[in-house]
């Protein structure tokens, strides 16, 4: 039976990070928003991946300043004095999001089973789905609002671009070519695919006609890998790392034609806006954490490093096993990135 059989008042979603995680978590929203239009959600979110969903459409955000420690608790348990949900949705397994629940009055507080909680996560909710079979992040999302008695369906997004966001990208992308998005950094630089590769991909795709655009934050860390990349270059690559907003890379994303990027949030945005990704995997396994439309197009040595490293496949580990090593990107080679590439543009040609 599910939770509710018909809309509840309110609904508070408790997702905090990381950019990938939000954009799987805009998915399982919206469904619930279609389902029942009625009901009122509130989102308590962190105060960067908030920049991304600012102008969704019928949610209220609340934002947690995580950097703010217990400080930024009380100010969130301040803003919901007085206010009681139907349920709280708790999708953040981090102990610190688990202790924030505590100041969130709801009837019901909707976790994750045993089997995939961490950090205690169980001891803090009333109510666990029933999910322990979905590869995908997203789908393992998707079954906290079916489990509420959203009915099952394939995942869409609506994500809010406004026009000065489009005028921006069609002032620093003036080109009438197709255009290939490299992201090139992960959330660790061991994640990352190697700098020379990336060069000689950029170079490949602008001999097929393709503009490059490279994008990132404007952390240190990554505004050296975009040049370092651009000095390996033979042609030359538009460099828009560090000089976008979130809002600015989710529409530079949909202006792309294909995206390449390791485990990281644009990955996941680019997905959003419906752009084939070619995501690049070896320490996390990409049937769980990869881009949900573009599984097909994963470049991934995951099972070959996980047999190296546990001698067994996927199947017979644990959900969410990781990979561990500072040159696994390194067995990821340029022929088969540049096989993947050539069959999705291809395919865009058909």
């Amino acid at each position: 039976m599910p939770l509710f059989t018909s809309a509840p008042n309110s609904l508070c979603f408790l997702r905090l990070s990381a950019i990938g995680d939000v954009c799987h978590a805009v998915a399982a929203v919206q469904a619930v928003q279609r389902h029942w239009p009625e009901t009122k959600i509130t989102w308590i979110i962190g105060k960067v991946e908030a920049q991304l969903l600012d102008g969704l459409e019928g949610i209220e955000f609340i934002i947690f300043d995580k950097k703010a420690g217990y400080a930024g608790m009380k100010t969130v348990w301040q803003q919901l004095n007085g206010r009681h949900f139907d349920a709280l949705i708790h999708m953040q397994l981090a102990l610190r999001a688990s202790v924030l629940t505590l100041g969130i009055k709801a009837k019901y507080k909707v976790g994750f089973n045993k089997q995939r909680a961490k950090e205690a996560q169980w001891l803090f909710t009333n109510k666990k789905i029933d999910d322990v079979t979905s590869e995908h992040v997203l789908d393992s999302f998707l079954s906290f609002v079916e489990y509420l008695g959203v009915p099952k369906q394939s995942p869409q997004w609506n994500m809010p671009i406004t026009s000065s966001e489009i005028d921006w990208v069609n002032q620093n992308i003036p080109t009438e070519q197709k255009v290939l998005v490299i992201s090139p950094a992960a959330s660790k630089d061991e994640r990352n695919w190697l700098t020379d590769r990336y060069a000689q991909l950029a170079d490949h795709a602008i001999e097929q006609g393709f503009q490059v655009v490279l994008c990132g934050s404007p952390s240190e860390r990554e505004i050296q890998l975009g040049e370092n990349i651009r000095q390996l270059m033979t042609h030359t690559a538009t460099n828009l790392i560090g000089q976008t907003s979130l809002k600015q890379l989710l529409a530079v994303l949909n202006r792309a034609d294909v995206v390449l990027a390791p485990d990281s949030g644009p990955a996941h945005m680019a997905t959003t806006q419906g752009t084939p990704v070619i995501g690049l995997y070896a320490h996390s396994n990409p049937k769980r954490t990869g881009p949900y439309l573009s599984l097909e197009s994963t470049v991934s040595v995951y099972e070959e490093c996980l047999s190296e490293q546990y001698g067994k496949p996927s199947t017979e580990l644990p959900w969410g096993a990781r990979v561990k090593g500072s040159d696994l990107m390194q067995k990821i080679t340029l022929e088969s990135v540049i096989e993947k590439f050539q069959s999705l543009t291809q395919m865009q040609k058909d």
